[in-house]
C-alpha cells in the first residue's frame, strides 16, 4: 500500500521510497525513511497536497511524492 491510499487517521510505517534521485532524497531529508511512522492528518478537497504527521511534524506532500512511498499499516 502506498501513502496516497491511505485515508485521514490511518497510521503506518514506511517501508521504502520509490524512484532513485533528487525527489528520494528531498523526501528522505524531510524525515520521512523507512521505518518512520507516518500518519495523514488531511487531504486537501482535490486530493493534493496531503498534510501527514512524521516525526512530530507536520508535512505537505504532493500526490505523486506520496505514490512513492510504500507504507505497511
Amino acid at each position: 500500500m502506498t501513502l496516497y491510499d491511505m485515508k485521514p487517521g490511518q497510521e503506518g510505517t514506511v517501508r521504502s521510497i520509490g524512484e532513485k534521485g533528487p525527489t528520494r532524497k528531498r523526501i528522505m531529508d524531510m524525515g520521512v525513511t523507512p521505518g518512520a511512522r507516518i500518519k495523514i492528518v488531511k487531504v486537501a478537497p482535490l486530493g493534493d497536497p496531503l498534510e501527514v504527521n512524521v516525526r512530530g511534524y507536520e508535512l505537505s506532500l504532493r500526490k505523486a511524492e506520496a505514490k512513492q512511498i510504500s507504507v505497511e499499516c
